[in-house]
Order: structure tokens, then sequence, then C-alpha cells
């Protein structure tokens, strides 16, 4: 096997923003892996939420974060090592606690191996819960339950280190 690194990309931001479909656009153009937090575990993950005797589509609770926000990205960040030495990645989830840390994308980086080109999707609150609401998961439910509420909990903030701006509002 060569030694040839190539671009690990890492696309972040909000729910319904957009980073799934923007991350396809980008992984078409540059022949990537992409590795999306939701498509690589959400089997598991509502396997093991049953199996808890949890809710399956809980993503916001404190209990889900405890229990697989670390195993979900350190998947992710495994994949992406495994596939980088053979071409490009793209990594997609929220990273918002990330996103606040001004040692964020160096810690991601570690975790990965390597340099890491961040882009941030994000879109108006408003187009999102339309977006949501569009593509009816159930795991959606809660938040459209409790919009207002919800949006007090999400990281509307651009990180805090460099990154590509993407509006897709």
């Amino acid at each position: 096997m060569g030694s040839e690194v190539h671009e690990c990309h890492l696309v972040c931001g909000p729910p319904a923003a957009g980073k799934t479909r923007y991350a396809r656009v980008l992984a078409d153009r540059l022949g990537a892996c992409l590795l999306d937090s939701d498509q690589v575990t959400e089997r598991l993950v509502r396997a093991g939420l049953l199996l808890a005797g949890r809710d399956p589509d809980d993503r916001d609770s404190v209990a889900y974060k405890e229990a697989y926000r670390e195993p979900v990205y350190e998947t992710l960040f495994e994949l992406a090592r495994e596939h980088l030495p053979r071409g490009p990645v793209i990594i997609v989830g929220p990273f918002t606690r990330e996103g606040g840390e001004p040692d964020g994308l160096a810690g991601l980086e570690g975790k990965v191996g390597q340099n890491v080109i961040a882009h941030f999707v994000w879109c108006d609150p408003d187009e999102r819960k339309r977006r949501i609401e569009m593509r009816g998961e159930t795991r959606d439910l809660p938040k459209l339950a409790d919009w207002d509420g919800y949006l007090t909990s999400c990281r509307e903030d651009r990180p805090c280190w460099p990154h590509r701006f993407v509006d897709t509002t």
C-alpha cells in the first residue's frame, strides 16, 4: 500500500440544515467515501435503545448522548482512518459540542490522524423545521413536539475554528 494522504472532510451543523445532501454532492465531486453518522449507526442505535427499554427515536436526551454520542463518533473516526489510505473521506454529523471548543477541530484531527477540512452547513431555523416535517422521520417527532424548546438546545453558532460556511436556506 502507498502512503498517499487523502483529504478528510468534516461536514457538521444542526439537524436538517442539509448536511447529508451537501456531503453527497461533495462526495460525488471528490470521489470520496461518505460516512454519515445517521446512516452508519442508525440501526445499531435503534436496536440498543430498544434493548435498553428506551425510545428508539431518542436522539436528544442526556441518556442517549451519554450512551451513544462517543461510540457513534468513534465509529466514524475508525472508519475514516481505515478508508483514508484508499481515497478521500467525508464524515457527516452534528459535532455541536466540538464546534464551541477552541481546540475542537484539533481534537477531531487527532482522532482521524490527519488534518481535516471542516464545512459548517446551516440554514434558517424555520426552513429546518419545514425540512424536518417533510422528511417524516419518527426520530424527529420529539423535536417537532417542542420546537421552541428544541431550538434553545441547538447550537446555531458557527464553529470557532476554521471552516467553510455553507448556507442552504
